[in-house]
């Protein structure tokens, strides 16, 4: 049974039909997006979106999420990093999971949402630390400034705290590989 239709799902819950769904019929939200991920009414111009489940090279994965950073797009970026943690190796997925954490994290300190903001920034940050100090990860794989990222994450969360006010994305966004942030 297609997933755009009505009806009862194999497990026999009732199918929303005004649910978006992909080809496979999971549920994926079509609405448009703004730069910070939000949704967007149907018919409203959005950025483009990042494109899901994309296999790169981890070098290939740092530039593009820089790039993402730079432009205040936190919320892509995170899509990237997310694609490298679901298609990396095992033992580097706790650090590309941190990455996105912090990517997420920023996100929130740019929507507002000061308190989501320091929490993820601090998780992502642990998470890391953690991988560097626990998995054995060296303090530059992928030529990334894990260190400096760490301090990066934990500065900005303190100042959303104090400050409770919405951060500039592109401002604030870390520097992925030294000089990790303003």
């Amino acid at each position: 049974m297609s997933g755009t239709s009505g009806g009862r799902a194999d497990d026999g819950r009732e199918r929303d039909e005004h649910r978006d769904r992909d080809a496979e019929g999971r549920a994926r939200n079509a609405r448009p997006r703004d730069g910070l991920g939000r949704p967007l009414p149907y018919g409203a111009e959005g950025v483009p979106r990042q494109p899901e489940g994309i296999v790169r090279e981890p070098q290939r994965s740092v530039a593009e999420a820089q790039a993402l950073l730079d432009a205040g797009r936190p919320f892509h970026a995170h899509e990237v990093f997310e694609d490298a943690w679901k298609s990396g190796p095992e033992e580097e997925r706790g650090l590309w999971r941190g990455l996105a954490q912090l990517a997420v994290g920023l996100t929130h300190a740019a929507r507002g949402n000061a308190r989501g903001g320091a929490r993820l920034l601090r998780r992502g940050a642990g998470a890391v630390e953690e991988w560097r100090t626990h998995d054995g990860g060296p303090a530059a794989p992928h030529g990334l400034d894990l260190p400096g990222l760490v301090v990066w994450a934990r500065e900005l969360a303190a100042g959303v705290e104090r400050g409770g006010e919405p951060v500039d994305a592109a401002a604030r966004a870390p520097r992925l590989r030294g000089g990790a942030g303003t």
